[in-house]
């Protein structure tokens, strides 16, 4: 009777624990299914019909495919970037006034390293592509490198009054013009972060983990009662 007295505590503290880390893992599975449901309406927007820039804009917006003609001011934001086939380089950021004059931000794309300091003077472009506020800048984001002329993150508000436009980005996905060697980068769901599955994977270790110290701990207590 004594033996059977000394395991209850840690029996019942072993069950409670494993079933509320199961619960966490179910949970996450929930958010999962979730998240995935809210990617796929992302990419469904990503990938409509574009539509003439809306009056007003703003960040309710984000994503939705516009087409914008205009031109370029000729002044433009390098923002430190890189793809996997061309490595390092920087996003193009340039001002761009649209046929009935309004000043925006232009998302253009991608050059590398080697390419960074060639003339982009003012240039007509159509533009297929989405809005966005990307949320690229953290704690530990740099400042810009005014001097350097490089800046380490996509900033709405503050790009936009470096190159006094509205805080208004479009990010092209397909340009019609003179590219003048920028490539450019849609918009994509990869970059948004979805760790529901390995966060319920853990949570399932866990559980596993603690029901196996339970019914190991409560070995010992027999053992040594025994």
């Amino acid at each position: 009777m004594t033996a059977r007295r000394s395991i209850i505590p840690p029996l019942i503290f072993g069950i409670i624990t494993t079933a509320i880390l199961i619960g966490l893992g179910i949970w996450q599975l929930q958010r999962l299914e979730w998240k995935n449901a809210m990617l796929a309406e992302i990419q469904a927007g990503i990938e409509a019909a574009p539509v003439a820039l809306p009056d007003p804009v703003g960040p309710a917006m984000k994503y939705l495919p516009v087409i914008v003609s205009g031109t370029t001011t000729g002044e433009e934001i390098l923002v430190l970037s890189g793809t996997k086939e061309s490595g390092g380089g920087y996003n193009v950021i340039s001002g761009f006034v649209t046929d009935d004059g309004r000043r925006i931000l232009l998302d253009r794309g991608f050059i590398d390293q080697d390419h960074r300091r060639d003339p982009r003077p003012a240039t007509a472009l159509r533009v297929a592509g989405n809005l966005h506020w990307p949320q690229d800048k953290g704690s530990a984001t740099p400042e810009p490198d005014l001097d350097a002329g490089i800046w380490f993150a996509r900033d709405v508000p503050a790009m936009a009054r470096m190159l006094k436009t509205q805080p208004v980005l479009v990010v092209a996905a397909e340009v019609q013009g003179d590219a003048q060697g920028v490539a450019p980068i849609p918009v994509a769901i990869e970059g948004i972060p979805n760790s529901h599955l390995s966060y319920a994977v853990q949570w399932f270790l866990f559980a596993a983990t603690c029901a196996g110290m339970t019914a190991w701990f409560i070995w010992r207590i027999r053992q040594r009662t025994y």
